[in-house]
């Protein structure tokens, strides 16, 4: 598997995440037809989302498109709108075969954030993501992390899978008062059901 190419740098904003490293995009791989393999193991079409629902934990946000900032590092929602979601538009659509990476504060602007509940979710909650082109990809959650920032696992989170999978982050742990910043990412893992 190709490598993965990343920056490592933090964002220093009150109440805000660390931006996560980047990914290099890469090409999608190709899907085997539905007749040998089923939609959630051969993936939807790419299709932008446009909002994210977790019901478990009362978590509703429309998704705006995050980018690259000028050091590499992955865009975050603006911290004043605590609530916003984005997903990383350089990674899969959520349902397309590979993963998908959704982004959401745990706090701004001492606030809750639309994350702040994140680390409740456990193996077997679902999560849905509503598509511009009208289809709903619904995932179950696989696994649940918090790591420290310095050791983001970039290969874990953007690396190529065979199924459509989704990545949720936010911040957590303790925090930092001299960086104004969380210690910890949490990293939930879900896929396509």
């Amino acid at each position: 598997m190709k490598r993965l190419a990343i920056a490592v740098v933090a964002l220093a904003l009150l109440g805000a995440c660390a931006t996560p490293p980047a990914a290099e995009p890469q090409a999608a791989p190709p899907t085997a037809s539905a007749t040998t393999q089923s939609p959630a193991t051969a993936g939807m079409p790419p299709s932008e989302p446009t909002e994210i629902r977790i019901s478990k934990i009362g978590a509703v946000s429309s998704l705006v498109p995050l980018g690259l900032n000028p050091d590499n590092t992955v865009e975050v929602p603006p911290v004043e709108q605590p609530m916003q979601a984005g997903w990383y538009r350089h990674a899969r659509t959520p349902g397309e075969a590979g993963p998908a990476v959704v982004l959401g504060h745990v706090d701004g602007n001492k606030q809750p954030g639309i994350f702040f509940r994140l680390k409740e979710l456990i193996t077997g909650d679902e999560i849905e993501v509503s598509r511009k082109d009208g289809t709903t990809a619904k995932f179950r959650v696989q696994r649940k992390e918090q790591i420290a920032k310095d050791s983001f696992p970039t290969e874990a989170v953007y690396g190529e899978t065979d199924v459509p999978e989704l990545r949720l982050i936010t911040c957590g742990g303790s925090f930092d008062q001299a960086a104004h910043s969380y210690r910890d990412n949490v990293i939930v893992y879900a896929r396509l059901i």
